[in-house]
């Protein structure tokens, strides 16, 4: 797959098992990179890729959120000296998830096979966002907003202003369902998702984490399905349902397996409030 304009020098390539979309946008002095890949060796595919396609200086990347098939590149762009921008939370959301999985991997390295677990070194953005920030760094402007708790509590929409595009990750995924994955908050997931659409116009390109470019009506349409799953979460929650109760219940796209992750998450939270 080459890489797509999904927007005005806007471009989009999908990378490694898990096609996660890499996205580049480019100034007049540079290229900002929207994601790392899922380890060094398709971090260094990247760069390559860029310098080639673009033939500019890269010099920024941005994390749109935690997990690691978005971030575990991070180290080749930090040892080009390439800022690195990421959620504030990134760094306590490694402490929690990533790095014991990658610590699990270490002791069992026949867990996930599949994946490149031996050449990663996490890396921490070196620029932490807090609040909705502008960047300039290659003569154009991006600006980096942070979402309320969703996907994770890590995730940060990407905008594009003169071209109006927004990378937002894995808060919108096109290729399949919304994934709740570790970190996720499936009871507050729908309305960021709401709120953040407040701010995109009808005619704006979203590009999700995974899959196609998509539209406003897209997105809306899938805050309301996740709308349905939190109100599922609750509703088994009141009634004291278990989990594998409130799964026989369920009817929802998602597989059984991913539905069991928002129910478990639901659940725990739910006991937390009392």
């Amino acid at each position: 797959m080459s890489w797509v304009e999904v927007a005005n020098d806007v471009f989009v390539k999908s990378y490694g098992a898990d096609r996660v979309n890499i996205a580049a946008i480019l100034g007049p002095s540079g290229t900002t990179v929207v994601d790392t890949g899922g380890s060094p060796s398709e971090a260094r595919a990247i760069v390559d890729e860029l310098r080639q396609r673009f033939g500019k200086p890269i010099v920024g990347a941005i994390n749109t959120h935690a997990h690691y098939d978005h971030c575990f590149g991070n180290s080749v762009f930090a040892e080009l000296g390439v800022p690195i921008i990421g959620h504030r939370r990134i760094p306590a959301h490694f402490d929690a998830f990533e790095a014991p999985r990658l610590a699990a991997w270490r002791k069992d390295p026949g867990r996930e096979p599949d994946k490149a677990w031996d050449q990663v070194a996490l890396v921490h953005p070196s620029v932490l966002v807090e609040q909705a920030t502008t960047l300039t760094a290659g003569g154009r402007e991006i600006a980096c907003l942070p979402i309320s708790r969703g996907h994770t509590d890590t995730d940060l929409a990407v905008f594009v202003p003169d071209a109006r595009v927004w990378m937002l990750g894995d808060v919108i995924e096109e290729s399949g369902p919304p994934m709740f994955g570790s970190g996720s908050w499936p009871l507050h997931w729908p309305e960021s998702l709401r709120t953040l659409l407040a701010g995109i116009e009808p005619a704006d390109v979203i590009v999700p984490g995974h899959g196609r470019a998509v539209d406003r009506q897209f997105a809306a349409t899938q805050a309301t399905e996740l709308h349905a799953v939190a109100d599922a979460v609750r509703s088994a929650w009141n009634a004291g349902r278990s989990i594998d109760e409130a799964l026989a219940a369920a009817e929802l796209p998602w597989p059984r397996w991913m539905l069991h992750s928002a129910f478990e998450r639901g659940f725990s939270e739910l006991s937390a409030q009392g």
